[in-house]
């Protein structure tokens, strides 16, 4: 007769449980970011600390891949209590999805985030996911979003379907933050100023949970150049969004973002001749369901020439891009109601890259609005101490129009330094 140990299920339960262990990896950072501001709008802090994490956490079982990613963020006046509460402390699911590899193919469900684009300042076409608008607008941050995808794959491409399931509402910062954009009141009538107050909820003619669908393919093309290209088509909503204000019983002002249905074509490419990495950005869209915002279309363009070895290792990259958006009806939105900063704008900058071994580089320059006479000038350092730290220094100064209504001329005049640390595991 056969005799079974007693504490054999114990065993295979323990050696499943190691097995899932073992195929389970994960990182993540800490990060210290301390901003002060020199020139900002009167009425908001001079000042911000924050503490932000990163963890990630993937799982794969032969072709099945788990992913989970969330941050967290605390505002140190958040932590007082006090009028100077900024609202900028979360904790965010960003992605969480599950994919699964065939032979040329695969498929994803989930929430996750996608990049696309190829342009240095702004990439146009980066439209998959939302801005976060709690953070550093000017450092990407993007929300996560539902969303079915499946790809097949060529010898030197790729083809994705995907749907977008629902479309989010957006939290906004409290005033006190110096990129919360809208004034703290509104006049209604001559002798009338009642507090503006933003509302979370989205606004749309069709349900939020209308599914937003993009068709991509991108692919490098076989010649003695290295060109890549990608090709999107999305119908759904739209990414540029706009701003209503409602009067709410004569107490207060509130103003709510508006998403509307479009038709969108856009393209990101880049392309090696030598030295030289030249890129496109382009987006067409046709409005579909609302009847204030125009049809539009909105150009990056740009190069980046490389001198090797300048100085011992060190690369210098010289940088050059032009933005153009045109709406193409009159009598809507233009760019000074939409907020679009580039509209009719020249980037000029340098990228040195000491090459060194800690991935130590300085980029900037100046962006100048041909439009508005508008100037942003910036300086980012950034380095790896000992592998397991970063460092990050920039300085910033906008010198916004004297003429025109634009969203850097409703900021004000603004410059300021931000120092960040992180530890990365």
């Amino acid at each position: 007769m056969l005799q079974v140990p007693v504490d054999a299920p114990k065993k295979v339960i323990q050696k499943e449980a190691a097995n899932f262990l073992d195929d389970i990896s994960y990182q993540g950072n800490i990060n210290l970011t301390l901003q002060s501001y020199m020139k900002a709008p009167a009425g908001k802090e001079k000042q911000n600390s924050l503490i932000s994490a990163n963890f990630e956490a993937k799982y794969i079982k032969e072709s099945f891949t788990g992913f989970a990613k969330i941050r967290v963020q605390q505002d140190y006046y958040d932590l007082q209590g006090t009028a100077k509460n900024t609202n900028r402390s979360f904790v965010r699911l960003d992605e969480f999805y599950g994919s699964y590899d065939f032979d040329n193919d695969s498929i994803l469900l989930g929430k996750n985030i996608l990049f696309w684009g190829a342009l240095e300042v702004r990439n146009i076409v980066n439209v998959f996911n939302p801005d976060e608008l709690r953070s550093d607008p000017f450092y990407t941050d993007k929300l996560g979003v539902i969303n079915a995808e499946y790809t097949h794959y060529t010898d030197s491409g790729e083809f994705s379907a995907i749907i977008k399931l629902y479309e989010q509402n957006r939290k906004m910062p409290a005033y006190p933050y110096v990129y919360y954009y809208f004034p703290a009141t509104v006049n209604v009538s001559p002798n009338v100023t009642l507090p503006l107050v933003y509302k979370e909820k989205l606004r749309t003619k069709a349900s939020q949970y209308r599914p937003s669908i993009y068709l991509k393919y991108a692919d490098t093309a076989d010649t003695e150049y290295a060109l890549d290209y990608a090709f999107i088509f999305e119908n759904g909503y739209d990414s540029q969004r706009y701003y209503t204000q409602t009067l709410q019983a004569n107490t207060i002002v509130t103003t709510e973002e508006n998403a509307y249905l479009v038709n969108k074509f856009m393209t990101y490419d880049t392309l090696v001749i030598g030295a030289t990495l030249y890129k496109l950005e382009a987006v067409f869209t046709d409005v579909l369901d609302d009847a204030l915002i125009s049809d539009y279309i909105h150009v990056g363009m740009g190069a980046e020439h490389t001198l090797s070895q300048v100085y011992k290792e060190a690369d210098l990259g010289l940088l050059v891009e032009y933005y153009r958006y045109i709406t193409l009806q009159s009598g809507k939105k233009d760019d000074l109601a939409l907020f679009e900063l580039f509209q009719n704008d020249l980037f000029l900058g340098l990228r040195y890259s000491f090459n060194q071994g800690n991935d130590a580089s300085i980029v900037g320059g100046g962006i100048f609005d041909l439009d508005y006479n508008e100037q942003v000038y910036y300086m980012e350092y950034q380095s790896r101490v000992l592998d397991t730290f970063k460092l990050n220094f920039d300085y910033r100064y906008i010198s916004p129009s004297k003429n025109y209504n634009t969203a850097f001329k409703l900021m004000g005049a603004h410059e300021r330094i931000s120092l960040k640390l992180g530890y990365y595991f």
